[in-house]
C-alpha cells in the first residue's frame, strides 16, 4: 500500500535544515532544494494552496506580529488593552446613556408641540445679541447723570405653560428640559441688563430647583431676593429682588388679599445707597417704596370689581404703613402685571391717585383711547393681545384725591359698564336703578337690588355691605336718603373722574416759587422686550413667556410744591 506523505509536514522539516542559497526558478528566491521541489509538487497537486513570498533575505523570513504574538509577551500593551480601553468605554458608555435620558423628554415634547416651538425655546432670543439700548443697568453711566432702573416681568410659571391645545392638561411643568432652559434664558436676560430692581411675576415657588437656581444666579450677582408664594398653595407667586449696589432694603411687608384669586403682593421700602443731591451743598439718600403685584384675570366683567378691590388694598397699605411709621413723603413705584389695560377701571382709579404709567410717559402717550392700543404686552390664552404690564410711579406731592373717593368713582364705572353692557342708556339705567320706587329717585334698597342683579353683589368676590354703604354715601350727595335724577346723572356723566393737575414740577423750571422741596424721579426711559410689542404686534417666534418684559430708567429730580395734596 502506497504510503501518503503530508505536504505541509514535509515543508515543516525539510525546512528546519540549515538554509543554503539555491536559485528556484518558478519562484526567483533561494531556497533549500528540496523545499523547491517540494513546492513545485504541490503547486501540481493542490493548486488552491498558496505560500506567501518570502523575505529577500537568506534567512527564515520574519512573519508581520498578530494580535496573538502580544497577548504572549508581558507588555504595556496588555496593560492598556484589558485595563484602560475598558475604562474608556465605560466613559463613553455612560455619557452617551445620560445624553440619551436628556433627550427622551425633549422628543416626548415633539408629539405636544410641533418642531419650530421646540426650537424657539433655545433659540428664540438667542438669534441676535440684546441691543445695547435694553442693558438699562449701564444706561445711566452712559447718561451722565444718577438713575435707577426697574424690571417687570411676568414669566409664565411652567405649571401655566400649556403645550398642546388639544389636551389642555399638558403642561411646560412635566418637561424638566423644556422649562429649565427657558428660565436659564430668562435668568441671562436680567442679568445682562442688570436692573436696580427686579419685579417678577408667576415665579413657580413650588419648585425648589428653581427657586434655588434664581436665588443663587441673582444672589451671586449682587441682588437681594424676596420670594412671596400665594395662598391656597396655587403654586406660583412673586419675585423682588433689589441689587445691593444701588438699594438697601430698611424694612419689608407681605400682604395677602385672601379673596377670590388668592393673590398676594409685596411691599419693599427701601434706600439708596448713593445720596441723590438736592442742591450744591446738599444731599440725601432717598427712601422708595416698591410694590410687586400681579392682580386677578378678569375671567368675566363681574370679576372687575374684585381687581379693583386688590387694588384698593394695596392703596390702603400704603397709606397705613407710611402713616404708622411716620414717613415723609416719597416717591412710590408699583410694579407688576394688572391684568387690565388703559382703558381699563384699574388704569383710571391709579390715575385718579396720581400715578403714571412710565411706559405711556416716556413714549409721550395719553389716555385718550388713539393711544390705548400703541403698545401691548402680553398675549393670553384666548388668543387676545392687550397692554398689562406697567410701572407706576408717583412722587411726593402728585396731587390726588382722597382714597376713598377715588375708590367709588371707580366702582360706580364698573356699575356703569355693567348697566351698559345690556343695552341701558342714561335714562333707562335710572328706571332700572329705580325700579318699583313711587318717587322720581333711588332709595338704598332698589339700589342694593340693582347691584344683586348686575353681580356686584350676593357673591363671595362681590361688594361686601360695608362697600356698598359707603357708595350709597357717594352717590347721596345731599344726604336726604335717596339719589335724585341730578345725582345719578352726576355719577354717570363721570363729571368728577377728571384727574386733577400736578402740583409738582421741575425746580429749574419754577424759580422763585416756594416752598416745600422734594426728591423725585423723572422717566428717562422705557422699553418694551421684544421690540415688535412696541408696535402693537405680537412676534409669532417669540415664547420665552407670554408676556414681555418692561423695564423703565428714572432720574432723580428735585421737586418744588406749590400745596400739599389733597
Amino acid at each position: 500500500m502506497r504510503k501518503h506523505w503530508n505536504p505541509i509536514v514535509l515543508i515543516h522539516r525539510t525546512n528546519t535544515r540549515p538554509p543554503l542559497p539555491f536559485p528556484c526558478p518558478d519562484f526567483n528566491q533561494s531556497f533549500h532544494p528540496s523545499t523547491c521541489i517540494l513546492i513545485k509538487n504541490l503547486d501540481h497537486m493542490n493548486q488552491d494552496i498558496t505560500v506567501p513570498p518570502p523575505s529577500n533575505s537568506v534567512h527564515k523570513p520574519k512573519l508581520r506580529p498578530t494580535l496573538n504574538s502580544y497577548f504572549n509577551k508581558p507588555t504595556l500593551f496588555k496593560a492598556f488593552f484589558f485595563c484602560f480601553l475598558p475604562f474608556l468605554i465605560s466613559l463613553f458608555l455612560i455619557a452617551y446613556l445620560n445624553q440619551s435620558s436628556k433627550n427622551s423628554e425633549m422628543v416626548l415634547l415633539a408629539g405636544f408641540c410641533n418642531g419650530s416651538d421646540i426650537a424657539n425655546v433655545d433659540s428664540s432670543e438667542s438669534k441676535s445679541v440684546p441691543f445695547q439700548e435694553t442693558r438699562t443697568g449701564h444706561a445711566c453711566s452712559t447718561m451722565g447723570e444718577p438713575c435707577i432702573s426697574c424690571t417687570t416681568f411676568n414669566i409664565l410659571a411652567p405649571i401655566y405653560k400649556r403645550l398642546d391645545q388639544q389636551n389642555q392638561s399638558v403642561r411646560e411643568s412635566d418637561f424638566r428640559a423644556f422649562w429649565l432652559a427657558r428660565n436659564k434664558k430668562i435668568v441671562n436676560w436680567l442679568l445682562y441688563e442688570r436692573s436696580s430692581i427686579i419685579c417678577l411675576q408667576e415665579f413657580w415657588v413650588g419648585n425648589e430647583e428653581l427657586v434655588h437656581m434664581y436665588e443663587e444666579s441673582l444672589g451671586a450677582a449682587g441682588y437681594d431676593t424676596f420670594k412671596l408664594a400665594r395662598t391656597n398653595n396655587r403654586g406660583d407667586g412673586l419675585l423682588t429682588a433689589i441689587h445691593k449696589e444701588y438699594f438697601k432694603v430698611l424694612n419689608r411687608r407681605e400682604l395677602f388679599f385672601n379673596d377670590f384669586g388668592d393673590r398676594v403682593a409685596q411691599l419693599l421700602h427701601v434706600q439708596s445707597v448713593a445720596p441723590f443731591s438736592i442742591n450744591q451743598n446738599e444731599s440725601v439718600q432717598q427712601e422708595i417704596i416698591i410694590v410687586n403685584t400681579h392682580l386677578l384675570f378678569p375671567h368675566d366683567s363681574s370679576l372687575s370689581i374684585v381687581r379693583l378691590h386688590q387694588v384698593y388694598q394695596i392703596l390702603q397699605y400704603l397709606e397705613t404703613y407710611q402713616r404708622e411709621n411716620k414717613l415723609s413723603q416719597m416717591p412710590v413705584i408699583l410694579c407688576g402685571d394688572w391684568n387690565g389695560s388703559k382703558r381699563g377701571h384699574v388704569y383710571k382709579f391709579l390715575r385718579s391717585q396720581g400715578f403714571v404709567s412710565s411706559y405711556d410717559i416716556a413714549h409721550e402717550y395719553t389716555d385718550s383711547d388713539a393711544d390705548a392700543h400703541k403698545w401691548v404686552s402680553h398675549r393670553n390664552h384666548r388668543g387676545n393681545i392687550c397692554g398689562v404690564d406697567f410701572i407706576w410711579l408717583r412722587n411726593p406731592h402728585k396731587s390726588q384725591k382722597l382714597l376713598k373717593i377715588s375708590w367709588a368713582e371707580a366702582a360706580f364705572g364698573i356699575i356703569k359698564y355693567q348697566l351698559k353692557k345690556v343695552s341701558l342708556a342714561e335714562n333707562d339705567a335710572f328706571a332700572f336703578l329705580r325700579a318699583d320706587s313711587s318717587g322720581n329717585h333711588i332709595t338704598y334698597s332698589a339700589f342694593c337690588d340693582a347691584l344683586r342683579q348686575v353681580n356686584l353683589t350676593g357673591l363671595s368676590h362681590g361688594l361686601s355691605f360695608q362697600e356698598t354703604k359707603d357708595l350709597w354715601v357717594q352717590a347721596d350727595a345731599d344726604g336726604n336718603g335717596v339719589v335724585d335724577y341730578e345725582e345719578f346723572k352726576r355719577i354717570w356723566d363721570a363729571t368728577w373722574l377728571q384727574h386733577m393737575d400736578e402740583d409738582c414740577s421741575l425746580e429749574d423750571l419754577n424759580e422763585g416759587i416756594a416752598e416745600d422741596k422734594a426728591i423725585g424721579f423723572a422717566v428717562k426711559k422705557a422699553v418694551l422686550f421684544p421690540h415688535e410689542v412696541e408696535k402693537g404686534i405680537w412676534p409669532e417666534n417669540y415664547s420665552l413667556s407670554d408676556h414681555a418684559r418692561l423695564t423703565a430708567v428714572f432720574s432723580p429730580v428735585r421737586l418744588r410744591c406749590s400745596k400739599q395734596s389733597l
